[in-house]
């Protein structure tokens, strides 16, 4: 039986779970793992190998980390190989045109949002941010465009309004795998038709910066809660309280009405620390102060006591 030939694409935590559904299927085979190189992390500043790389070492893989994997080297290794398909997750390299042509059938991408909505780095917090009700999986033919490409099929899952988005990222990296499985098999089956986007109705969100998980307190209670989960595992929320920085890690939508301005503190006991929003207010449940352990707001409030009057500056 011939094999379908992939060239996987694909560096994070993300990708994972499509590189281990591809390898469970009897006729696919990955002739090669293309990864981004080894980086320095950590406070020790010690070369740490990409999430992909690791699963790839344990599957057995051929592992290729270029500096830039639109050079012409590049192009020899991966167009040697003759490959039916590339499947890209999250790989962290722009690909060009003629690096785009090497597979036979089609380079295929995962994006992680309900195309042509979300175009872009952060579509799993987008979907957070806005409180979303769906979100999803698209699998589209790669194009030169910022994820402009047709597309292939869609998954869709319900957005839970308690769901971080590290949360949300790992349920769609476990539907992407599946995802692509699917789109593979179909199109080899010709039964398949790529569908364009409807390029009018595109949205983009860029990369997220550290500056983005800032508190704006002016914010209404449910968009500020959207924006604590967010942000989690990163850049994290966080405000300022007296000048220091403290970040949040849980908050939920208080039941109680406050006249007092944006970011005003008016309550501190053991169900957590409260805060007036421009609509609303909210109860911090878990946060981390200047001391860096990420606390239960009881506890903290045990070694942090905020005298009252207090207010967590706004944006």
């Amino acid at each position: 039986m011939k094999k379908t030939n992939i060239i996987f694409m694909g560096t994070p935590d993300f990708s994972v779970p499509a590189i281990r559904a591809i390898v469970a299927q009897d006729d696919f085979n990955i002739s090669l793992v293309v990864t981004q190189p080894d980086r320095p992390k950590g406070r020790g500043k010690k070369l740490s190998f990409p999430p992909v790389k690791q699963t790839a070492l344990e599957l057995g893989l051929d592992i290729f980390q270029p500096e830039n994997i639109n050079s012409q080297d590049s192009f020899e290794q991966l167009s040697a190989l003759n490959p039916d398909y590339f499947v890209v997750v999250a790989f962290g390299q722009l690909l060009s045109q003629k690096i785009l042509d090497v597979p036979r059938i089609y380079p295929i991408n995962i994006h992680a949002s309900l195309l042509p909505k979300y175009r872009g780095a952060a579509p799993i917090q987008a979907a957070v941010m806005n409180m979303d009700p769906i979100t999803g999986i698209t699998t589209m033919v790669m194009a030169r465009g910022m994820d402009t490409g047709d597309m292939l099929l869609v998954s869709q899952t319900p957005v839970n309004p308690d769901e971080t988005a590290q949360e949300l990222h790992d349920r769609l990296s476990l539907m992407g795998g599946k995802l692509i499985v699917e789109t593979i098999q179909k199109t080899n089956q010709k039964i398949l038709i790529p569908v364009p986007q409807d390029h009018s109705m595109a949205t983009y969100v860029p990369m997220l910066k550290k500056s983005d998980g800032k508190i704006d307190w002016n914010r209404s209670n449910k968009a500020i809660c959207a924006h604590i989960n967010a942000m989690t595992p990163w850049p994290g929320s966080f405000t300022l309280l007296d000048g220091k920085r403290h970040k949040l890690f849980r908050a939920i939508p208080g039941e109680k009405e406050c006249l007092l301005g944006p970011g005003e503190i008016f309550q501190c006991d053991q169900s957590g620390i409260h805060v007036a929003t421009g609509k609303g207010s909210v109860v911090i449940l878990e946060l981390m102060g200047s001391s860096g352990k990420r606390l239960q707001a009881d506890a903290f409030l045990r070694g942090h006591s905020i005298d009252l009057p207090a207010r967590f500056e706004s944006s």
